[in-house]
């Protein structure tokens, strides 16, 4: 154990950190950053570390970008807040929301602003609710997510997350929301079953629990393309297409979570684009604004606006609503992310530097320790496992992945582990070839070490 400093004291004493083992955390201390440039940031050691999971997949345009802080600094000058509660507004939200309706793969009529993306779903399930109470349907409203599926943290969107460590002793789910297969092909397939075989053994699986829950009680389905925080679970072939013919024969609408793979992370600008999936409506945060300032949004459909203009009607006011929705802040933050976007070419980018990507990450399944390695544009993971023939994975007591983190961090790269022993990595979008090889060489060193480890472990 080393000698904790004055700084990692006063963070033991005056912060709860997510996601973290608080125990341990107060043996081990914080990672104090204090700067960042580009693809990488400084702690308070003066460390450097490429930063291979864009903060928590969300920093996509990197650090220290000029113009989106000169965005921030004008809008402060210019008008730092106002609501817009009680038809109020501001020009930066009108702007914004004329944008994401332009991009959208779903049918947008409107868009709701959130503060995240935990927020953004929560309101997803109640739409979803008041959608059809007043179209007077008032038992549908079930809510199908995944297993390993994560879609927040508040306690509807936590309810949606299909993991375990979200739900213990948390008392969730809630009821009405329900999880089918998590489409995890290396993990979850038979012997000699293909992907497309996969798929359809899924897609069979959801058409039966929706007729067990009777298919007149289900409001919706959501899905991340791509699975982040469960593994980077990358859908087969096929997936979405059997899932949707599913969804469309019982008239259940598809909420597509483009939180993590929205604007430019999977090659497109965004994942539903990737998958061929067409959502009736698609959550949004991290990206949009690069991080640099709180914003989540959904898109909402004509016949979900025509429902709640009735609701209006009768009730006298759609009892909805955030003080940060739709903050000029970042909404200034946010057009000006998505002009550089469009402007830089950010998808064309992603599309030349993702084989670079995927050779050095797929190379990996030739290391010892890695069972999967899978990629798509510029998000990836490799699965740690004991033996390699069987699949057969590490106790999880052990914190193999975890390891490989501190491992890799200390070689100079900031990656995340995830449940699994998968071992995340997503690099801000702008990075470029020789800092994908930067990235991944210090990502062999720390599963070297790792391996060196776990030999020591084993005896």
């Amino acid at each position: 154990m080393h000698t904790l400093s004055n700084t990692d004291v006063r963070d033991i004493e005056t912060l709860i950190h997510p996601y973290t083992n608080l125990a341990r955390h107060r043996e081990a201390g914080p990672t104090v950053l204090e700067r960042g440039e580009g693809v990488y940031v400084w702690d308070n050691k003066d460390k450097r570390y490429i930063e291979g999971l864009a903060g928590l997949w969300c920093t996509s345009l990197g650090y220290n970008n000029q113009e989106l802080i000169a965005a921030a600094t004008e809008q402060m000058g210019k008008l730092a807040y106002t609501h817009i509660f009680g038809g109020k507004s501001h020009e930066t939200a009108i702007a914004l929301a004329e944008k994401i309706k332009e991009i959208s793969p779903a049918p947008a009529s409107k868009v709701f602003f959130t503060c995240s993306g935990s927020e953004a779903n929560d309101t997803q399930i109640k739409l979803a609710w008041y959608y059809n109470n007043a179209r007077g349907k008032t038992h549908k409203k079930k809510i199908i997510s995944r297993q390993r599926a994560y879609h927040g943290v508040t306690i509807a969107s936590a309810s949606l997350t299909g993991l375990d460590m979200v739900h213990q002793d948390f008392d969730l789910p809630m009821a009405r929301v329900l999880h089918t297969d998590c489409p995890h092909y290396y993990r979850g397939a038979d012997r000699g079953e293909t992907e497309e075989e996969f798929a359809s053994r899924l897609a069979d699986n959801l058409d039966s629990l929706i007729q067990k829950e009777n298919p007149d009680t289900i409001a919706a389905f959501i899905a991340e393309p791509v699975m982040g925080a469960g593994g980077v679970i990358i859908p087969p072939a096929t997936y979405f297409e059997k899932i949707q013919a599913v969804l469309e024969r019982y008239d259940i609408s598809f909420i597509a979570d483009e939180v993590v793979c929205g604007f430019g992370r999977t090659g497109n600008m965004f994942g539903s684009q990737t998958f061929g999936i067409r959502p009736d409506s698609i959550t949004l945060a991290k990206a949009i604004t690069s991080a640099y300032a709180p914003l989540g949004a959904l898109t909402v459909n004509e016949d979900v606006y025509q429902a709640m203009l009735d609701e209006s009607r009768k009730l006298g006011v759609f009892g909805h609503g955030y003080t940060y929705s739709g903050h000029p802040v970042s909404c200034a933050v946010a057009l000006k992310a998505l002009e550089i976007y469009e402007r830089d070419n950010i998808v064309g980018h992603v599309q030349s530097v993702a084989p670079v990507f995927e050779l050095r990450l797929k190379a990996l399944r030739d290391h010892p320790l890695v069972g999967d390695a899978r990629s798509v544009g510029l998000i990836g993971a490799v699965e740690l496992v004991e033996d390699k023939d069987d699949k057969f994975a590490f106790d999880p007591k052990r914190g193999v992945a975890a390891k490989a983190v501190q491992f890799c961090q200390e070689e100079g790269v900031l990656l995340r582990n995830l449940m699994g022993d998968a071992v995340a990595v997503c690099p801000p979008l702008i990075v470029t070839g020789a800092e994908v090889n930067e990235l991944f060489d210090a990502f062999e060193r720390g599963l070297d070490r790792t391996a060196v480890w776990v030999d020591e472990e084993n005896g």
